[in-house]
């Protein structure tokens, strides 16, 4: 078994165990007591380049980052150097992460993203029962269900962040109607960086689709190249959580320091 495939099974257990741990009505209450999700599409809008800044304690690849974080607080530090969303890694095996994070990032005040092995329409109800304001959803995990999964993550009224990372993937996501493309640098099997990879899918992007660069970017020269090929937003995780200033570092990121 690949270490996707492992991670993608611990997914399908934690599912199988929250549904015997947890109602639906108990989620739906907490749903009842929130207000609309904010738009994530919204948010990267517009010129220039957007920033969503990421929130992850360990990677697979990459190992133990800053497993101390406090998520709330890293949130806000990365809206004050200007992020315009922040990213939350909810999966406990390979990323130490977990929903309690999301829940801190919230405070905030901009659209949050739960990133996770999203397997099963329940993870929508959980995540926004969590306060998810936008799901990642990742064409290599789901496959044919991708339709199923992005209407089960927009039935409340939250955005599914579709992430690709080849030809196969973006056709998929386009035959879905998909408009929130994130195209992951990083290879899920090999877990090896292609750093050219969003350059490469941007020109056969479906029209009118928001364009986010996923993995590897640490330095204002890759994101200037990231926008000049069509990116409207990247995601920055490991520069982030491991900087000394994550605010200075978001700030000299996008070009304001």
């Amino acid at each position: 078994m690949s270490y996707l495939q492992t991670l993608v099974a611990s997914a399908e257990e934690r599912v199988r165990t929250a549904k015997r741990t947890v109602s639906e009505g108990a989620l739906e209450q907490r749903i009842a007591s929130l207000g609309r999700p904010r738009s994530l599409c919204d948010a990267l809008d517009g010129d220039p380049v957007a920033l969503i800044g990421e929130i992850k304690r360990a990677s697979p690849s990459a190992g133990e980052l800053n497993l101390g974080l406090n998520a709330g607080d890293l949130a806000q530090a990365y809206v004050r150097g200007g992020a315009a969303a922040v990213s939350v890694l909810t999966e406990p095996d390979g990323f130490r992460g977990s929903l309690e994070d999301l829940e801190d990032a919230t405070g905030a005040g901009v659209p949050v993203l739960r990133k996770d092995f999203v397997v099963d329409p329940w993870q929508a109800l959980e995540s926004r029962a969590a306060g998810a304001d936008a799901v990642l959803v990742i064409v290599r995990v789901v496959g044919e269900r991708l339709a199923e999964l992005v209407s089960a993550v927009e039935a409340f009224g939250m955005e599914a962040l579709v992430e690709v990372h080849d030809d196969d993937d973006l056709e998929l996501a386009a035959r879905a109607g998909v408009k929130l493309i994130g195209v992951n640098h990083r290879d899920l099997a090999t877990f090896e960086v292609d750093p050219a990879r969003t350059v490469k899918l941007a020109p056969r992007m479906p029209e009118g689709a928001t364009l986010v660069a996923l993995s590897g970017v640490a330095r204002r020269a890759e994101v200037v190249e990231l926008e000049a090929a069509g990116a409207d937003a990247v995601l920055v995780g490991e520069a982030l959580v491991t900087a000394d200033d994550p605010a200075a570092k978001v700030r000299e990121l996008l070009g304001l320091s």
